[in-house]
């Protein structure tokens, strides 16, 4: 046998994934700390995948694009699979069964170090039932001795067991291999197909705000974990919805707990991973629980999606439950507490009944207006010509600064280069900035204004 030392697939990126068309599905299961995520991780080649030496760390199943002798699939890791599990684990089980269900082939993990147990062999009759084609990969097989081990796992019943060290890559070539060979190949690109794919929408919030019953709601399944333990969802989980009959692609994040600095293990690189998921969309939802007050966490996580240039729809959940004293108090609370984002749609909606979630599609479609608002050069030079006009910039110092000239660079955040003859006061900019508003939207949308400033050049 030939051996692929440590064989690092590329990652295909999501856009191409959907230019080609839907790509096969491969489903790793196994039971639970057999090494599924760390596996996962050399599979697409980046650390993404959360791992951690605790069983149950992988709750949900998580979808990753990956790439393998210029064949793309994509890659499902799911919970540990413990067929006698009860409570949460029981319902890892459960999405670990859906997983197999929905994909092309599946991918099972065994620990060679210890061996056939009964948890592997309950899940064999189940990946039997199931019907589809099953690679078996001997995991923690580091070097010849543990190969030898290996090769007892034929007792399965499943085929040549394929020898691999998901932690240094070794034997994972040939795995992927046979892999590529139970997996049925990508239908052929339709010509004139559309490129860009579904537009990318992040669920985020503090833990237990409701995201997962959100998504759940919208996707009409069973679809994340929820419990109510904060901070169930630990790794992004990627879900196509049809809603108003369109596609979406909704990444519900786990909850951001503590500052990264503070969080450890598993929280620290779910924190990680919910930065790269807000940056990774286009509309940040914000979860809020309306029946608690504002706190210091949501306003930070407000702050991260501000700074990463998302557009951004607030939606007040658990609506249900907030009375007449409440809503006066929440009013006061938006007043102080999202004052810089008054830009934002808001929607009150209650996730685990669906009381109006409707709403959030009319509030997505706002949102991404205003983020991709394109102001003409001669337009945005008439405005400033009438907003100066109207209220000239304060003498500071002898000096009044003139707006001379202004561009919109960028669209998705709204970008605008001011050419200005001296350094503009903050309370004008933000002045500049409420006034585009009135004057054209841009509802759901951070605005970027940036200032070049000509000095005069003194005369020798």
């Amino acid at each position: 046998m030939t051996e692929h030392a440590d064989a690092t697939p590329e990652a295909g990126g999501p856009a191409g994934a959907d230019a080609a068309g839907p790509t096969p599905v491969l489903a790793v299961v196994g039971r639970p700390n057999v090494g599924k995520s760390t596996l996962v991780n050399r599979i697409i080649g980046r650390r993404e995948a959360v791992v951690q030496d605790i069983p149950g760390v992988t709750r949900d199943r998580i979808s990753y694009d990956a790439d393998w002798n210029g064949r793309a699939f994509t890659v499902v890791d799911t919970g540990g699979w413990d067929p006698d599990a009860r409570g949460l684990a029981e319902r890892i089980a459960a999405q670990a069964e859906i997983a197999v269900g929905l994909a092309d082939a599946v991918l099972f993990v065994v620990d060679a170090t210890v061996g056939i147990t009964d948890a592997d062999e309950a899940v064999v009759k189940i990946l039997r039932r199931s019907g589809k084609p099953v690679v078996l990969a001997a995991n923690k097989v580091d070097d010849q001795r543990t190969e030898a081990e290996a090769y007892g796992l034929w007792n399965l019943g499943l085929g040549e067991p394929w020898p691999v060290s998901a932690l240094h890559g070794r034997g994972s070539g040939d795995m992927l291999d046979a892999v590529l060979a139970a997996l049925p190949e990508p239908p052929p690109v339709a010509e004139g197909s559309e490129v860009g794919g579904p537009r990318r929408i992040a669920l985020v919030g503090k833990p237990n705000v409701g995201k997962s019953s959100l998504l759940n709601k919208l996707a009409g399944e069973e679809r994340s974990v929820v419990d109510n333990v904060a901070g169930t969802t630990v790794d992004p989980v990627d879900e196509l919805v049809e809603l108003a009959g369109r596609t979406w692609r909704f990444v519900d994040t786990a909850g951001i707990r503590k500052r990264v600095k503070e969080a450890s293990g598993h929280e620290y690189y779910a924190s990680l991973r919910t930065s790269a998921a807000i940056d990774r969309a286009e509309v940040c939802v914000l979860l809020l629980d309306a029946e608690q007050s504002i706190s210091e966490q949501d306003v930070r996580i407000l702050q991260t999606v501000r700074e990463s240039g998302r557009a951004l729809v607030i939606a007040f959940n658990k609506w249900d439950l907030v009375d007449e004293e409440r809503r006066y108090y929440l009013e006061r609370e938006i007043e102080r507490d999202l004052v810089q984002v008054q830009w934002a749609p808001r929607i009150n909606i209650t996730a685990r009944t669906g009381w109006h979630v409707d709403r959030l599609v009319p509030a997505l479609d706002k949102a991404i207006e205003g983020w991709e608002t394109r102001v003409g050069t001669g337009a945005l030079n008439t405005f400033l010509g009438r907003l100066v006009a109207e209220h000239p910039h304060p003498v500071r110092g002898g000096k009044q600064p003139k707006i001379l000239f202004g561009t919109q660079a960028t669209t998705a955040p709204p970008t605008f280069i001011l050419f200005t003859s001296g350094k503009l006061d903050d309370s004008y900019e933000r002045y500049i900035e409420r006034r585009l508003r009135e004057e054209f939207g841009f509802a759901g949308t951070p605005i970027i204004l940036q200032q070049r400033v000509r000095e005069k050049r003194k005369r020798s």
